[in-house]
């Protein structure tokens, strides 16, 4: 046996046995335990890093270790190496060493490093897991401790320190990390229960939970799935809400902003490497099986047009939601997470315009997970940078920063690759899987899908120059100078413990990435076609290749002119979002405290998109207030009564026994004597009067 046939397993491994070896020297050396933890997240990338010559031979591997039972049920404990896999795995492993790193410095004072680290490699692990897996039972393990880390990592600060709280400035109401975590179970919960119920009834026609057995048989079950007018349309909608929970896609997208309240290590691993990608590579296993349904079985099935239809009009909408909301937004990670959320719409959009028509497969999937590639690496750049500029600033507020370009240009010039790179400039790498997606439209001809993407880069160029203006550009280099009295006062006092640049082991991580963003644009076509070429072997083997030959044009462009057509319109979109945006917020004599009046439209719609299209406060009224009414007349009338009649009532009785006892018990041996005369006469009594004597 090769280093090569078990690195599939070990990649996952490795980073569970980090998780376990952080909790056994937490009291041991603390510098051991970030050793070890480090050196197991490096042999993982370095395990998936094996994989990839699989990748380049186009070939696809089931590495079934056993097997096990259930229901009677033949489930192999294996996994798929493919295309798909090895791609994502490769990115989460890669991404997540750097923010392994970096947290070495960020979170070097935390007194509960165990906890972290613990959380952390377990995070790894069981993304690789999900990725790996090659059926949906191990994937759905996977799939739920990553929500389980994901609530321990959100509510990291669980004890609700104010300085942790998110949300504000007050008179805003602030949200506190323990609820934070425990948001982002629910209602990632909701979409685990529907997708596990999909999984059921796709097991109950398939009777197979293996991913390419769904495949390699779909003809054979579809038939009796298609039986039942509404089983199919169904059973897409359950299979996709699980994803569209977990990468926070419109309705499910309120826990994310406040996903915010755990270290910044975590919001780059569950925005970039974890969490929020598994939904959007959940959604990319899945669809092959109903894009057979619809378009290659003889005769096709429309409703699983259902799984396409919803993804694309979802992603979309969660992508102009999302930047909407980012416009308005007064916390630094908050403008990212709700960049997160749009940037996921994205790739779920892609995904949905891969199964609209017959030659949209290859083009669909092939931008949409080189957008995920591109996306983890500057998200990452992004969030480590947040984590810096947090610290230096002293606040989480966009409008207290204003910080120093002089001294802090590595910074500030890794952040801008970053958020140039977000907003899809030429020739980052953005540009380039940003214009695949948005060209993907264009040729499956989905216009609307494709008008919706586009006011989407409009938001997208407006909030990043909006967050960069604030956080370093709205006054003097030296900074502050657009602020009250006060804060400038308490700002300038601190400037030297804090204006200045991070340590160089949280430098390197996000600069590292930043350059590596500016060599994948240098390439990017070439990426593109290295994709493109990867998936359409990918679905040929899955016997898809006819439907992704075909392609169609747009008003008569196609190839090289439809690609400048795209990306023309593309530039003139970054530009109307980019120029009102540096002449409010970078422009040198700028001043955004002026720019919103009292009364008016303008008011009404900021407060409108500040207020998160009062989404959330419609979930908190129908869903949070009546389940707190409830468990406080559940308590008061069930749980209170319940508690002094078991915990009150049953040692209140055995007392009053007690005492009635010790009355009558008085240790003189004649009373005793009378008492077993008396025992004696009653059970002769009862004897009597049962006729036994």
């Amino acid at each position: 046996m090769q280093i090569i046939d078990v690195a599939p397993w070990l990649c996952w491994i490795l980073p569970a046995i980090g998780a376990l070896a952080a909790l056994a020297l937490n009291k041991v050396n603390r510098k051991a335990m970030n050793i070890t933890v480090l050196s197991t997240t490096l042999l993982s990338c370095i395990m998936t890093l094996l994989m990839v010559p699989s990748l380049l031979n186009n070939s696809s591997i089931d590495h079934a270790l056993f097997w096990f039972q259930i229901a009677g049920a033949q489930v192999n404990a294996g996994l798929l190496i493919d295309a798909l896999s090895i791609i994502v795995a490769n990115v989460v492993s890669f991404l997540s060493l750097l923010i392994m790193i970096y947290s070495t410095k960020y979170m070097a004072e935390d007194p509960s490093i165990a906890r972290f680290w613990f959380f952390m490699s377990l995070f790894l692990s069981s993304m690789l897991l999900l990725v790996l897996a090659d059926n949906f039972i191990l994937m759905f393990i996977g799939w739920k401790l990553v929500s389980l880390c994901s609530f321990g990592l959100i509510g990291y600060y669980y004890r609700d320190e104010k300085e942790h709280w998110i949300g504000g400035p007050a008179p805003f109401p602030f949200q506190k990390p323990s609820r934070n975590g425990l948001k982002a179970l629910l209602m990632t919960s909701f979409g685990d229960t529907a997708l596990l119920a999909g999984i059921i009834i796709l097991y109950l026609y398939s009777h197979t939970f293996n991913f390419m057995e769904l495949i390699q048989t779909a003809g054979t079950w579809l038939p009796a799935m298609a039986a039942t007018p509404g089983i199919l349309a169904l059973t897409c909608v359950l299979l996709l809400l699980g994803p569209l929970a977990k990468s926070a896609q419109f309705p499910f997208h309120e826990w994310l902003p406040e996903a915010m309240s755990g270290p910044t290590p975590v919001s780059a691993l569950i925005h970039a490497a974890t969490m929020v990608k598994a939904g959007v590579y959940l959604i990319a296993r899945m669809l092959p099986i109903f894009f057979f349904a619809a378009w290659v079985a003889a005769p096709a099935y429309p409703e699983a047009l259902t799984f396409f239809i919803m993804a694309g009009a979802i992603g979309a909408f969660t992508a102009f939601l999302g930047g909407t909301q980012a416009m308005v937004a007064k916390e630094l990670k908050k403008v990212l997470a709700y960049s997160t959320m749009s940037a996921i719409g994205y790739m779920v959009l892609a995904l949905g315009i891969s199964g609209l028509s017959a030659g949209s497969l290859v083009a669909g999937t092939s931008s949409s997970i080189f957008f995920l590639i591109n996306h983890g690496i500057f998200k990452v750049v992004l969030f480590l940078c947040a984590g810096v500029v947090i610290h230096s600033a002293g606040s989480i507020y966009l409008d207290h920063m204003n910080l120093s370009t002089k001294r802090m240009r590595f910074t500030l010039v890794s952040m801008w690759i970053g958020g140039l790179a977000l907003m899809g400039v030429f020739p980052l790498s953005g540009f380039w899987s940003k214009d695949n997606v948005l060209i993907a439209c264009l040729e499956s001809g989905q216009y609307a899908i494709f008008a919706v993407a586009m006011i989407s880069v409009v938001l997208t160029a407006f909030y990043v120059c909006r967050m960069m203006g604030l956080a370093f550009h709205t006054g003097t280099p030296d900074g502050n100078i657009h602020r009250d009295e006060e804060f400038r006062d308490r700002k300038l006092a601190e400037d030297h413990a804090h204006g200045e640049e991070g340590h160089w082991i949280e430098i390197l991580p996000y600069g590292l990435l930043a350059a590596l963003t500016v060599v994948i644009g240098l390439v990017g076509p070439l990426v593109s076609e290295f994709l493109s070429s990867a998936f359409s072997t990918y679905y040929a083997n899955m016997g898809l290749e006819v439907a992704a030959e075909t392609h169609t044009g747009f008003l008569g462009l196609s190839g090289l002119g439809l690609e400048v057509l795209v990306a023309a319109v593309s530039i003139v979109m970054i530009l109307i979002g980019a120029v009102p945006a540096y002449f409010l917020y970078i422009k040198p004599t700028s001043n955004p405290s002026n720019l919103l009046p009292q009364t008016g439209i303008r008011r009404t719609l900021y407060n409108f998109l500040w207020n998160r299209w009062y989404i959330n406060a419609f979930y908190n009224k129908v869903f949070v207030e009546p389940s707190i009414w409830v468990s406080k007349r559940v308590q008061r009338y069930i749980e209170d009564p319940l508690n002094q009649a078991i915990n009150g009532g049953i040692p209140e009785g055995f007392k009053w026994l007690s005492r009635g006892l010790s009355r009558i018990q008085t240790g003189k041996l004649r009373i005793n004597m009378l008492y077993l005369l008396v025992t004696i006469v009653i059970a002769l009594i009862v004897l009597w009067l049962g006729g036994f004597i």
